[in-house]
């Protein structure tokens, strides 16, 4: 129950749970009914003068159209058939190793046999032991150990098998990983929205935003670990920022939540660095709860790692050594400048300025695929500047948004001069998604002020209106490109395909 009082609190609370219900069932739907799909469009036409529909000439896709079908399958792309086969094989086969290479020493006549190389589960992030040619996943272990929990108890009490039975097994490990704690997030923001912020509008609009128009409900029908970790980053706030000041088991519970968070999102530890310092400024030796609360899931990702790989950092960690540039590898790649270009946005090579500007205005940016950010991002810095101005008189969420400021220049920054490809073949910078539910709290008192005009009003609908349009253009997949790329390859402004 959201406990309000003022007048109108009984219509928001049904315009919440109105509002909620209608997302989740949308998120639901997708996860139920999610298929992979093949687009005749990104395929060589049979013909020369077949449609491509590209207006730059000579821009005919490269890739030939499958002579045999392909097996049908819930699992979306390289990432999370990555991961599924992880938890597939943990529980069939008690082993982390998702397949084997014969004769691995040679650059040639060797034999790949396993669940990674069987139809519908390849995948692109593998790694392989130098040492004994065995392939693993190269996503960090401890995600798909939680989650091959749940598909032991479905194979061993329900006789559920992830290859003979993947829509039933896919669908129910999402509805419990993707669908049950966004709900829970969608519950504790309207909560936190009822607490902290007093205009109608301003809350309502955030609410909606929130429910139907973030890359959140594009993200649910994969296995991923994006989603999950915008929900503990919620998670971890709520006992921070709820009325009541928390005791032991409220900083325990933040500690823990950003803690995971941080696993599933390695920059998401900088965001537990600073709720920390923030709690040892304010509680001194008092907030050992949420150090110890955070030790935990630390304790676990270093373990899992261990007894999955052998070693204490996650696979990742090898990237353009030898656990990733094996023969037949894909990343062999972007050490060949005449294969670079074969791997499409991931062999990407632009100017740093180039690659920040489509981070955040271009073709995968956080404001131009998601323009309400620009309204939340202004009332951010004018909740910091009051939080500059009355200090230790700042309400929690002006606080909050010195810190949501900082922590977000650090990631962006982090993932400027640490990356290349935007997350690769994807509808949005997906790395940056973590940050959704910090932003969020910049937007209730900002759409207040501009719902006093006309103007301002129309405004913001027509934002939210191009916030969702990019959300659901990739209705079935996330792991597509995203609606102005692909009019950039259109127009022949940008092309990596």
């Amino acid at each position: 129950m959201i406990a309000t009082t003022d007048a109108t609190a009984a219509l928001r609370r049904s315009l919440y749970l109105t509002v909620a219900m209608l997302s989740l069932g949308i998120v639901a739907a997708k996860i139920i009914g999610a298929e992979n799909l093949f687009e005749p469009s990104r395929y060589k036409p049979p013909t020369a003068a077949g449609y491509t529909g590209y207006l730059e000439p000579g821009a005919v896709p490269k890739r030939v159209w499958p002579a045999v079908r392909p097996e049908p399958t819930p699992m979306l792309s390289s990432n999370d058939r990555s991961r599924f086969a992880t938890i597939r094989v943990l529980v069939e086969q008690g082993t982390y190793a998702i397949g084997k290479r014969e004769n691995f020493r040679s650059d040639k006549g060797f034999v790949d046999t396993g669940v990674i190389f069987q139809d519908g589960y390849q995948s692109l992030d593998k790694v392989m032991d130098p040492e004994t040619g065995v392939f693993y996943s190269s996503k960090p272990p401890l995600f798909p150990t939680v989650l091959a929990g749940v598909y032991f108890i479905l194979n061993r009490v329900f006789g559920l098998e992830m290859d003979r039975d993947r829509w039933w097994v896919v669908s129910i490990l999402l509805l419990i990983v993707n669908l049950l704690p966004f709900a829970a997030y969608l519950w504790l923001l309207a909560k936190l929205s009822e607490q902290h912020f007093s205009g109608d509008f301003g809350k309502l609009f955030t609410y909606t935003f929130a429910a139907t128009a973030t890359f959140l409900t594009t993200f649910s029908t994969t296995l991923n670990n994006h989603l999950p970790a915008c929900c503990c980053v919620l998670f971890a706030l709520y006992p921070l920022l709820r009325r009541e000041q928390s005791g032991p088991l409220g900083l325990f519970l933040s500690g823990f939540f950003s803690g995971v968070a941080a696993t599933l999102e390695l920059p998401a530890l900088s965001l537990t660095a600073a709720l920390f310092v923030h709690q040892l400024r304010t509680r001194n030796l008092k907030a050992w709860p949420f150090l110890i609360g955070a030790l935990i899931p630390a304790l676990a990702f270093f373990g899992s790692n261990y007894a999955s790989i052998g070693k204490w950092l996650p696979a990742y960690g090898e990237f353009g050594g030898p656990w990733y540039d094996f023969p037949g590898s894909n990343w062999v790649k972007l050490k060949d400048p005449m294969l670079r270009p074969t791997l499409g946005i991931d062999g990407a090579e632009e100017p740093k300025w180039l690659y920040a500007f489509h981070l955040t205005f271009g073709h995968h940016g956080w404001f131009s695929l998601t323009p309400v950010w620009l309204v939340a991002g202004c009332g951010l810095m004018a909740q910091a500047a009051r939080a500059l101005r009355l200090r230790a008189a700042a309400k929690p969420v002006e606080q909050l948004a010195i810190m949501t400021l900082l922590v977000s220049i650090v990631v962006f920054a982090f993932y400027v001069m640490k990356s290349n490809n935007y997350g690769g073949f994807t509808s949005c910078a997906r790395w940056l998604m973590w940050l959704t539910p910090l932003w969020l709290f910049g937007l209730p008192d900002a759409a207040e002020r501009l719902n006093r005009t006309t103007a301002g009003r129309a405004f913001l609908v027509m934002l939210l209106f191009a916030s969702a349009f990019a959300v659901y253009y990739p209705s079935w997949n996330p792991w597509r490109p995203p609606w102005i790329l692909q009019l950039c390859e259109l127009v022949g402004w940008v092309r990596y395909y």
